[in-house]
């Protein structure tokens, strides 16, 4: 099982926090809201995804599990 990030996009305020701490896998739009990119987050990359949701604000992101198969 891989995790993946999910954006609550009525929960979001466009902080940004997200994409300043994970950068690999989440973009901006031109309003300032997240935009993740699809797929799996990488092994190397999921404490940074951890610290990513544990930060937002307004509590909009989370880490899902998904299966890989």
């Amino acid at each position: 099982m891989r995790e993946q990030l999910q954006v609550d996009r009525i929960r979001c305020d466009g902080h940004a926090l997200c994409a300043e701490l994970l950068p690999e896998v989440i973009a901006l739009d031109d309003w300032g809201y997240p935009i993740v990119k699809a797929g799996t987050i990488a092994p190397a990359l999921l404490e940074h995804a951890r610290q990513a949701v544990a930060a937002c604000p307004v509590l909009a992101l989370t880490l899902a599990q998904r299966l890989e198969g």
